[in-house]
């Protein structure tokens, strides 16, 4: 237990009557303050939350003011960044350990599931994927071919379905797959609970959701980049996405890699794994208005140089940061904070 929580993978229930303050557990660090990991409430058996009615929501939170990269920026990002992905931005932020351990709420215990990984990107996490379902019965989905042109190099994935596609309007049928697997994609969505939608839509009576992304950073420096780059989701309000898309026994995990010591106020290196099952047929309740963002349509060259370049320079701060944390992993006595 003592392990687990030291790297930062507990399994967090949600329980019953106790909302917004931490949603009934402790030691998130969400709202700018630390409290002791030790006051977590963790539980082997959590409880189903209360359920979701069909309501109207803003297409984006308020607690979120992202102002720099969306869709359309994140096309050409990664069309660089492609390059270098595997072997500079995994390393730090999504290593195989962190991947399996993320995974493992999904529960993929039948090689004959069929699978959506959503925002595959290379097929990192899809690796982690085929390693208990067979990879015919696997789709990978991303905006950008670039990122999907590397994961049709990888022997492991030579027979999964590869496709082009948008997460917050997938070309799946409804009642489609088992399970729905999206990892370190949240963050470029402009309207998050769109794509959580589409998650309950595609997926058949009781298959699981399984979502993995960053948690928003207490850190001054870290909320600064994260806020005019990327969506950083905190805890609370992936369970609210959830939970409003008409998931039910949602629960959250909290991932990171094992020199990492818990310590996740800085942001990023990954954070949390959230799952929820689907418990009827269909469309979810919740109704929404127009896409946040549409991507047939122009944008200001200049504005849309200006956010890229920006984003940029936000991502090269997020390289750093494991680079920090790992160093002093490696200065600070075993068994102290970082």
């Amino acid at each position: 237990m003592a392990s687990s929580m030291l790297n930062g993978a507990e399994n967090l229930a949600i329980i019953r009557g106790i909302t917004p303050k931490g949603l009934g557990f402790f030691g998130s660090q969400i709202h700018g303050k630390h409290i002791p990991r030790m006051s977590f409430i963790s539980t082997c058996k959590p409880r189903t939350i209360l359920s979701p009615k069909c309501c109207l929501s803003a297409s984006r939170p308020a607690s979120q003011p992202r102002f720099i990269q969306h869709k359309k920026e994140a096309f050409w990002f990664y069309r660089f960044l492609s390059i270098v992905y595997d072997h500079v931005i995994n390393p730090g932020h999504w290593t195989e350990d962190m991947r399996d351990d993320a995974l493992e709420p999904a529960d993929l215990s039948d090689r004959n599931m069929l699978v959506v990984d959503v925002g595959g990107g290379t097929g990192f996490t899809t690796l982690g994927i085929v390693k208990h379902v067979d990879a015919k019965n696997v789709t990978i989905l991303d905006q950008s071919p670039h990122q999907l042109a590397k994961a049709k190099q990888k022997e492991p994935l030579k027979d999964c379905k590869i496709i082009e596609g948008d997460a917050e309007d997938l070309p799946f049928p409804t009642d489609y797959a088992d399970r729905y697997v999206s990892a370190g994609s949240i963050e470029y969505w402009p309207d998050p609970e769109r794509g959580i939608r589409e998650a309950y839509r595609v997926l058949k009576l009781g298959g699981k959701a399984c979502l993995i992304g960053p948690v928003y950073p207490t850190f001054w420096l870290s909320r600064f980049f994260s806020d005019v780059w990327m969506l950083f989701p905190k805890e609370e309000e992936y369970i609210e996405w959830f939970t409003k898309a008409g998931f039910k026994d949602v629960q959250l995990k909290r991932i990171g890699p094992k020199w990492y010591r818990g310590v996740r106020r800085h942001g990023l290196i990954m954070g949390c794994s959230v799952t929820g099952v689907k418990p009827a047929s269909g469309d979810s309740p919740l109704q929404l208005g127009p896409k946040a963002e549409d991507v047939s349509k122009p944008v200001n060259p200049f504005v849309f140089m200006l956010r890229f370049l920006l984003g940029a320079v936000a991502a090269t701060y997020y390289v750093l940061v494991p680079i920090y944390m790992w160093l002093k992993d490696q200065i600070v006595p075993k068994g102290q904070p970082i």
